[in-house]
């Protein structure tokens, strides 16, 4: 009878610690999601959506898996910042920097990142559809395997990104930029806007992905591909 005794305090004993331990971890975080915009702030699975940020520095700061649908980070420096996996659906980050930040795997449907200075920044496997990338300066960004169905490019910097394995299905790149090769590997072009677009010199290209995009005569394409005699796109 004492050693049963003993066992069960033993046992009631090591769930009071967990709990304590989960406890504190639990109050941790909840601290940590108070703390205020600031350089390297840890918020970190936090919730923070539907605020007014706009104007904070947020250089460095872990930003994984925060929940920021609708909130508004324009203007705001988020150089080096690592968004992966954060919800930004509808949100906007619009006019701020954000060179070498990490948007791996974000959900981030109908977002604003127009005139963003993104340079170097990454968003492997990025849920980006229908987000607006108009003048930002995407200058050798990683979107490989990203979903970017109907986003839009219009007039900015692609200079050296990749594409590679991307969903470019109806995005439109008219009036994009770049002096420096692009790469779409097996990227999925369905009725993608490249009308007046100098290709010549990017990588990965095939004809099976020029026969279901959309160009014009003005499109200029590698070295061993032809413009389809048809162009699936004519509607503006």
């Amino acid at each position: 009878m004492t050693l049963r005794r003993t066992g069960a305090y033993g046992t009631s004993g090591l769930v009071l610690a967990l709990c304590i331990v989960f406890a504190w971890q639990n109050a941790a975080a909840a601290q940590n999601c108070d703390t205020a915009a600031a350089p390297g702030v840890d918020w970190q699975d936090c919730d923070k959506k539907l605020l007014i940020l706009k104007g904070q520095d947020l250089s460095g700061a872990n930003l994984i898996g925060v929940d920021f649908t609708s909130t508004d980070l324009r203007n705001s420096n988020l150089l080096a910042a690592n968004f992966e996996k954060a919800t930004l659906v509808r949100a906007s980050l619009a006019d701020s920097t954000a060179k070498g930040a990490r948007f791996d795997k974000i959900e981030a449907y109908r977002t604003d990142f127009s005139h963003m200075d993104a340079q170097g920044a990454v968003f492997t496997g990025a849920e980006v559809q229908r987000s607006n990338f108009q003048d930002a300066n995407l200058t050798n960004v990683d979107f490989t395997k990203a979903e970017l169905g109907r986003a839009q490019f219009h007039d900015a910097d692609i200079s050296g990104s990749r594409f590679s394995f991307a969903n470019l299905a109806r995005a439109d790149f008219r009036g994009a930029t770049f002096t420096a090769p692009i790469d779409f590997d097996r990227a999925f072009l369905f009725l993608t806007r490249i009308e007046g677009l100098d290709l010549s010199n990017s990588a990965g290209l095939s004809q099976w992905q020029l026969n279901m995009a959309c160009g014009d005569a003005r499109t200029e394409l590698p070295s061993g591909l032809t413009r389809p005699e048809d162009w699936p796109c004519s509607e503006p």
